[in-house]
């Protein structure tokens, strides 16, 4: 289990190790390491998705470590609640950013072991907070710094910890 702690509340989310290791793996050690902390939800789509674990609150771009590979093939879906590892148009470009499912989102699953059918990974899934994640996504959102859907006011994560 682990607590994303944000200027909004707190979440729970049960992760899972057994579906993804390698992605599970990836994200305890960027937790770890206080990587997220004081990043923010930079991408917040209504009836969508909110994503973050990449950008200071200024829109600046944290380094990261190298890509990881898709585990979306791993039977988990893209449903309501869920988190997945956000990426570029390459199957095999997750690094650090992270994005939590407000809705279900059939399209967003594994198909096939295409580049337009890879899908994105599941690896855990909100089991406390949903009303925190409600009201995440339904803040304002414009443009900033080059990028859409950027929240008008600031979404910060103060912390992701592992919890005992």
């Amino acid at each position: 289990m682990i607590e994303i702690v944000t200027s909004m509340g707190a979440m729970t989310l049960e992760l899972y190790p057994d579906k993804a290791p390698e992605t599970v793996k990836n994200f305890l050690s960027y937790a770890s390491e206080g990587f997220y902390d004081d990043t923010i939800f930079h991408r917040v789509i209504h009836g969508f998705m909110v994503q973050g674990g990449g950008f200071t609150e200024n829109m600046q771009q944290k380094p990261t470590k190298d890509p990881i590979a898709n585990e979306a093939a791993n039977g988990l879906k893209n449903l309501k609640g869920t988190i997945a590892m956000a990426r570029t148009n390459a199957p095999h470009s997750a690094t650090s950013q992270f994005f939590i499912n407000t809705v279900d989102n059939d399209f967003l699953n594994y198909k096939a072991s295409t580049a337009q059918g890879f899908g994105y990974c599941v690896f855990g899934q909100v089991v406390e907070g949903m009303d925190v994640l409600s009201k995440l996504e339904r803040v304002p959102t414009g443009f900033k710094r080059g990028h859409q859907n950027v929240p008008k006011e600031t979404l910060k994560i103060l912390s992701v910890k592992k919890l005992p």
